[in-house]
């Protein structure tokens, strides 16, 4: 994997660049926010997964979350803070971040959550060919499909686009079992994809995400089943 660590900590990066080196990983690290933007911009498309401090110099680590998912809107991206309110991570979150780790953190618990990340997104994003040749979908409901190889969710034939990796896998999960309620703890144990040890609230702030971007594909989907958590249900869907 090719690496961006965003973090003005020196003793840090050196730390972390030694276990990416182990892991047989390429990791470049900036230093501020301005050589963040300047980095990634200059391929935004390289980077397999970015690393994101939030309190750096120059530029704030939010802004510089919003700026980097107006470059790309799928490139996995974990932040890194010493902000422990549930506030700030709920804010991190929908600012783009897919995982927060909470400083200070073990480089053996970043790394498993940096590898349990990239699980999820290794078959890489589809090329044009791929999206064209590629007509099989492994969820397909009413007025919804979804293809696991391409990453791709298509309500009422309209392509649901810009999805982050988090976002897709709990579309994905939900949209599997339609209709069916998961609560919150379900859905952080089977779309994190470890023992996670965040806020629940972590999940209601990737559904509001998500169901912005269904919004500008057609009806909504998910629904909110009170005192519970949510569910998938396209059957009112009716098209367009």
């Amino acid at each position: 994997m090719k690496i961006l660590m965003i973090e003005d900590n020196h003793s840090v990066c050196e730390m972390m660049g030694m276990f990416f080196k182990k892991e047989k990983w390429d990791a470049e690290s900036a230093y501020d926010g301005e050589e963040a933007l300047a980095k990634f911009k200059e391929a935004p498309n390289d980077w397999d997964i970015v690393t994101l401090d939030l309190n750096l110099p120059k530029i704030d680590g939010m802004q510089v979350a919003v700026e980097l998912r107006k470059l790309s809107p799928t490139v996995p991206l974990i932040m890194l803070t010493a902000r422990t309110s549930q506030s700030d991570q709920v804010l991190g979150l929908e600012m783009g971040a897919d995982d927060y780790v909470t400083k200070p953190f073990s480089p053996l618990t970043l790394i498993a959550r940096m590898k349990a990340l990239h699980r999820r997104v290794q078959l890489s994003q589809p090329t044009n060919q791929a999206s064209q040749v590629n007509k099989e979908f492994d969820v397909v409901t009413d007025h919804f499909k979804l293809n696991s190889k391409t990453r791709e969710a298509f309500l009422n034939g309209r392509q649901i686009k810009d999805l982050t990796p988090k976002e897709f896998d709990l579309l994905k999960t939900l949209a599997s079992k339609p209709r069916q309620v998961f609560t919150r703890e379900q859905l952080l144990q089977m779309v994190w994809d470890y023992e996670f040890y965040g806020d629940e609230r972590t999940v209601d702030a990737h559904i509001k995400k998500l169901r912005q971007k269904i919004e500008k594909a057609g009806p909504q989907v998910i629904q909110t089943v009170w005192g519970v958590g949510y569910k998938f249900d396209d059957s009112g869907a009716d098209k367009l």
